[in-house]
């Protein structure tokens, strides 16, 4: 489905990534972990249209789209929630969750998405009428979360989804991040917890000063020394 072909982005005269492979099958969920400045959020941000590449390509069910514009991804199906939330503090709940499905022309499948995201979400649907701005950080990530699936997401891409989350927060991230798995959702995942990102996923890339070092399993890789002693040791280290 997501192919990633030798990929180069800069910024500047920096070089972020350097010759960046990796696939994503349709219906599976694939994590890229790795230090802090490693490249992962960079890698997103190319997908998603934010950025460009300075070589290599990047092709979504079978067409490249590294040059098209990022409203162009998100017509086709690619869609990112991004680290740090990101909501409109100024709009209510419902308004945000809307505005995820503003290419969305059937007003009964954007209902059918309404009542997903509030089943998903309970809080949201307690919360509809108030601003953005008054919720916490974890209905903000919900929020976030909600606003992506009322685009109908094809590929679904999660930056940093339990970053700066009370961990009873974390453990409902990861059962939404995993019922969607479980209903065929395919997603790439970016996440600070390598042990909670690699317990989800399928398959796992490493990433180190903007190249992938090792792939494979996630079963493998979480037991894998050098993942371990680097990534999952006593303390986790910000990705």
């Amino acid at each position: 489905m997501l192919a990633l072909d030798r990929l180069d982005v800069c910024y500047g005269s920096i070089q972020a990534l350097r010759g960046v492979s990796l696939t994503v099958n349709r219906g599976e969920l694939v994590t890229l972990i790795g230090a802090n400045g490693a490249g992962k959020t960079t890698t997103i941000r190319s997908i998603s249209g934010l950025l460009r590449p300075a070589a290599g390509s990047i092709a979504f069910n079978g067409e490249a789209i590294h040059t098209v514009p990022p409203e162009g991804i998100v017509a086709r199906g690619v869609i990112q929630v991004p680290e740090g939330r990101k909501v409109f503090p100024a709009l209510t709940v419902e308004e945000n969750l809307r505005i995820g499905a503003y290419l969305v022309k059937d007003k009964d499948t954007v209902r059918e998405r309404f009542e997903r995201v509030y089943r998903l979400f309970g809080p949201l649907y307690e919360r509809r009428r108030q601003l953005g701005s008054t919720l916490s950080g974890g209905e903000q990530q919900m929020l976030a979360f909600g606003r992506a699936l009322m685009a109908g997401p094809s590929l679904l891409l999660l930056d940093e989804p339990s970053l700066g989350l009370a961990p009873l927060v974390v453990e409902e991230v990861a059962r939404v991040i995993a019922e969607l798995k479980a209903g065929g959702m395919t997603i790439l995942l970016v996440e600070q917890n390598a042990s909670l990102a690699l317990s989800l996923a399928d398959r796992g890339y490493v990433m180190e000063r903007g190249r992938i070092v090792l792939s494979d399993a996630s079963s493998r890789l979480l037991a894998n020394p050098d993942v371990q002693r680097s990534y999952l040791g006593g303390s986790r280290r910000k990705t």
